[in-house]
């Protein structure tokens, strides 16, 4: 029987790659993001391409609803929607990036693991993979609203395997350090020399790097759990401490 795989924020960068690998491991993936005209290319022949806005909650119940009436289980969640806004601190924080990074992060993954817990007992083995960050034990300067939610997602991680103990239900989180996908242009809210800066003089880790981290974790046998996966670039020893090159002026 081919598994059967759901991934949130599949349009591009992390979602996007693990759907990819996915489905290439033999995984029917349903893949669901806003901008659908790019989820034809990540599903590929095989898989389905749905709408899905994890921050509304008929959006995830129309979403759900559509994977059971098609499969009628879902032996992987990945929840990987998500993302940072802005950059300022507490004092001077703006409150839809503060609101809308609760609502993609937290709220979003909440209601999308309540809506298919019911697909995923139906499975002979059910696995939830919710992606989160090293923000999720660590802070920044600047950062008190995406390391709070990142924060969140650990600790919905840690209760989730508390409440499905006993049931065949494996609970990851991955929690990768620097990844150089459009999550900083989304930080920065389009300014792509911002973005770039954040990457400059290392070399950070691809979005495959962690599709990678997913598929090893998914595959292992199904006594098998691995808990929690920390992945950074080698030049990364912290959230905000990094070794980089110095760039080359030009003469």
């Amino acid at each position: 029987m081919t598994p059967i795989a759901v991934i949130t924020g599949a349009s591009s960068g992390i979602g996007a790659a693990t759907a990819i690998a996915l489905g290439r491991h033999g995984y029917r993936v349903v893949v669901g993001a806003r901008r659908v005209e790019r989820l034809e290319r990540v599903a590929g022949e095989e898989g389905v391409a749905l709408p899905l806005d994890v921050t509304d909650e008929q959006s995830v119940t129309d979403f759900v609803r559509e994977v059971a009436k098609r499969f009628g289980r879902i032996d992987v969640l990945v929840n990987n929607a998500g993302g940072a806004l802005g950059l300022n601190p507490i004092e001077k924080a703006i409150d839809d990036e503060w609101i809308g990074m609760w609502k993609t992060n937290v709220l979003g993954l909440m209601w999308m693991t309540r809506a298919c817990l019911p697909l995923l007992r139906k499975a002979k083995h059910g696995h939830i993979v919710n992606i989160g960050s090293i923000a999720g034990f660590e802070t920044y300067k600047g950062g008190a609203g995406y390391t709070a939610v990142k924060h969140a997602v650990r600790a919905i991680s840690k209760t989730l395997r508390l409440e499905l103990n006993g049931e065949p239900i494996r609970v990851t989180e991955i929690a990768p350090g620097l990844v150089e996908t459009e999550f900083s242009v989304v930080r920065f809210h389009g300014d792509r020399k911002a973005a770039r800066a954040v990457y400059e003089g290392l070399k950070p880790l691809t979005a495959d790097d962690i599709a990678e981290c997913v598929l090893f974790a998914v595959t292992r046998p199904p006594h098998v759990d691995i808990d929690e996966i920390v992945v950074r670039p080698v030049a990364q020893a912290t959230v905000w401490q990094v070794a980089r090159k110095p760039s080359r002026k030009r003469s």
